[in-house]
């Protein structure tokens, strides 16, 4: 084998169809894009959803539904999760920075503080919400909530 016998694999290169070159090249007419219609027409390009003439499904759908404009969305954060960073780092206070330093949160964030897990440890925690049976966990532990 030398580099002036070396061929593709048979199969693996296909020429290109070459339409309207002519009758004779049994692609020349209407070259493949049948007779008449916008599909035949060169610059033809189907819109998005477009069913023949059909109603499209976007149109045949009722609308619903709305976004509300002052909807405020918290980041919400488990005791669970308090816990085992007050163990990790031994913390007693842990507030925003603190949480943004571990990852949790990035500064935009607002943190609701949700009460799925144990606490055992006493600490001072600051946030912007906190749910009744969160806040009501850090105070039997002797610790406080700071409301941001």
């Amino acid at each position: 084998m030398e580099l002036n016998n070396l061929t593709p694999a048979a199969g693996s290169v296909k020429t290109a169809k070459r339409v309207g070159r002519g009758a004779g090249s049994g692609l020349g007419g209407t070259s493949t894009r049948g007779s008449k219609g916008a599909q035949s027409r060169s610059g033809y390009s189907k819109k998005i959803g477009f069913e023949g003439g059909q109603m499209p499904m976007q149109r045949r759908l009722p609308k619903f539904g709305f976004k509300n404009i002052n909807r405020v969305e918290y980041k919400a954060i488990n005791l669970s999760t308090l816990q085992a960073l007050a163990d990790a780092k031994h913390l007693e206070k842990i507030g925003l920075a603190e949480l943004r330093e571990a990852g949790f949160i990035n500064k935009q964030m607002l943190v609701k503080i949700l009460g799925n897990g144990t606490l055992t440890a006493k600490l001072t925690v600051e946030a912007n919400a906190f749910s009744q049976t969160a806040e009501q966990a850090i105070t039997a532990v002797g610790g406080a909530v700071v409301k941001l």
